[in-house]
């Protein structure tokens, strides 16, 4: 059962009918029995459930002992849970070892990974509210709208929506609507279009066909964009679906995506792009990380540098956690890397201008104009990674050169200062036209304009739909 598809959203449809009950425990068990169907629905043998199942089960005696176990036992848990996420993901290292002799479900491991550490070390902590019963733990780890690829949300925050009544009045609804087909309108349309691209561009590239020299840079570089712009459609339109869905439920799932194109540097990109997964890394990777390593080498002095090594690990680490390939290797490094040298540049640049020269430099147009550009050349570099294999990089590096690579990032670089300040006014624009369609919803102006714009867009999806076919994979799904 595919989110973009009419199968999905009927699915949906009935769940909230079905929800729209006084009782708090009724409603859990009905988004119990819509999250067994949605995970069902994925499969077509039992067995296939048998080991994402056992994954989740085990989990939940782990956060019910570690309120009072020792303080090795959240040790235990998790190289326990996360060894049994790499041996069912088949990451390639392990050549074949350990390997399960039948095809099962491994979709949604890696956010129900996420979830259950989550709660193994808030649980050790103390940071969970009351016992969490099976019934709750269950919908939380396995929450059908955040089960494929996210939002991330913490269990707090999921448990002080659940007793609360669903009350779907006027305006919740229009605006659920309204973020749902916005989120069509990114997949089946934009994305569509710009996969459609990008099917032109690449197979010249990787087939290494009769471009050479500035024309294969070009190429390369127009690819990179494309692909780039791509994944943000696919993927921040799957989070506005979820996320309108969502709130007929009851649920206010976390934004994943706020205006990442808008950062100025690499670090500040992360606070915008998945940013729910950037917070979970935060929290429990980059903190507990440096808070070691400070521990370890107790010099004020050295915190800086201490910083730049955790910002390399964690991001090394978010990287490899995209894919099970050699090729991820090089993504992680990618994204440390620029990491760790986006914290050295801003080291390096307030010991030399100090905070107050820095901080005006960084608001020169020209020179934050540049800096978003050249994030967002770093980032399609980066993702490059998403769409070949590793023997595909190396054909691709060795085609362009060191000079084609430096010419590739100057032209991404250079046409993103440019373009990207046009689309913020374009932006804007748009912004204030829809606001003041809201001014005053009630008004027949109002409601006549809000709901022209919305039909609008509901026509355009259906024509993208039957010109496309269908909407394009979602490209998140294989995480």
């Amino acid at each position: 059962m595919a989110i973009t598809s009419l199968t999905f959203l009927l699915f949906v449809a009935v769940v909230v009918a079905f929800h729209l009950g006084r009782s708090a425990a009724y409603r859990q068990w009905v988004f119990a029995a819509a999250n067994a169907v949605f995970i069902v629905s994925q499969v077509s043998t039992a067995p296939a459930l048998a080991p994402l199942l056992l994954f989740v089960a085990l989990g939940y005696p782990a956060v019910r002992w570690l309120p009072r176990a020792p303080g090795w036992g959240l040790v235990l848990c998790l190289v326990l849970t996360i060894g049994a996420f790499v041996v069912l993901k088949r990451y390639a290292f392990l050549d074949g070892l350990l390997e399960l002799p039948f095809p099962y479900l491994s979709l949604g491991l890696s956010y129900v990974l996420f979830r259950l550490i989550h709660l193994m070390v808030d649980a050790q902590s103390g940071e969970l509210p009351a016992a969490i019963s099976p019934l709750r733990y269950f919908n939380y780890s396995c929450n059908f709208l955040c089960f494929v690829s996210g939002p991330i949300q913490r269990y707090p925050d999921f448990a002080a929506t659940a007793d609360q009544p669903v009350v779907l009045d006027e305006a919740r609804v229009f605006a659920a609507f309204a973020r749902v087909v916005r989120g069509f309108l990114k997949v089946a349309v934009l994305s569509a279009a710009l996969h459609y691209v990008f099917g032109q561009l690449s197979p010249p590239l990787l087939a290494a066909e009769a471009l050479a020299g500035a024309r294969f840079a070009i190429a390369f570089s127009a690819a990179a964009v494309v692909y780039t712009l791509y994944l943000y459609f696919n993927f921040s339109g799957y989070m506005d679906i979820v996320i309108g869905l969502g709130s007929l439920l009851g649920q206010n799932l976390p934004e994943n995506f706020r205006q990442p194109f808008a950062a100025r540097n690499f670090l500040d990109f992360w606070t915008r792009w998945h940013i729910t997964l950037s917070e979970w890394f935060k929290t429990y990777l980059f903190n507990p990380l440096l808070k070691a390593l400070a521990g370890r080498f107790d010099a004020p002095a050295a915190m800086p540098w201490l910083a730049v090594l955790a910002f390399f690990v964690t991001f090394l680490v978010l990287g490899l956690w995209h894919g099970t390939t050699a090729v991820f290797v090089a993504y992680g490094l990618l994204l440390g890397g620029g990491a760790a040298a986006n914290k050295l540049w801003q080291l390096t640049m307030t010991r030399r201008l100090g905070k107050a020269g820095y901080r005006a430099l960084a608001e020169q147009p020209v020179y934050r104009g540049l800096c978003r550009g050249a994030t967002f050349a770093y980032f399609a570099f980066a993702l490059v990674c998403l769409w070949v294999d590793l023997a595909e990089l190396g054909g691709l590096l060795r085609t362009l050169g060191p000079a084609g690579v430096a010419a590739s990032f100057a032209l991404i670089t250079l046409a993103s200062a440019l373009v990207l300040p046009a689309v913020d006014f374009a932006m804007v624009t748009l912004r204030r036209a829809a606001a003041g369609l809201a001014v005053s919803p009630a008004s027949p102006a109002g409601f006549v304009g809000r709901n022209a714009a919305l039909a609008a867009q509901v026509l355009l999806v259906l024509m993208a739909s039957s010109f496309f076919h269908k909407a394009p994979e979602f490209v998140y799904r294989a995480f």
